[in-house]
């Protein structure tokens, strides 16, 4: 069994950056794959990025590709999401999750936090 509990929504400026956090409880962290997912208001859940359990392996959706970052810290049991470059329509609640492989279904994760909201202004 695996917790998750995301940190570092917000509000910004389009433009601005922030970082996403999510701190899993449990020393089985480490073997599991990472992933951050986003919902904006009346739209599905969306794949935002992935990362392997090791972190050798990551992910992403075209839309964040050379604007978000996912990395992991194995001895924090902590994964990130540093996100620069933000624009309005990255505006959503942000969950993490862990599953067994870097995936881009939410079906492959089997453990979700309660997410974070992201507000970029225009």
């Amino acid at each position: 069994q695996v917790q998750l509990v995301e940190s570092g929504g917000g509000l910004v400026q389009a433009g601005g950056s922030l970082r996403l956090a999510c701190a899993a409880s449990g020393r089985t962290f480490r073997r599991y794959a990472m992933g951050w997912f986003r919902q904006a208001p009346g739209k599905e859940r969306e794949f935002v990025a992935a990362i392997s359990w090791s972190g050798s392996s990551t992910d992403y959706v075209d839309s964040v590709k050379g604007r978000f970052t996912i990395s992991r810290d194995n001895a924090k049991n902590t994964v990130y999401l540093q996100m620069n470059s933000l624009k309005p329509e990255d505006t959503a609640v942000y969950y993490c999750a862990a599953g067994t492989v870097v995936a881009r279904r939410s079906r492959e994760y089997d453990f979700w936090g309660q997410g974070t909201q992201v507000t970029v202004s225009s």
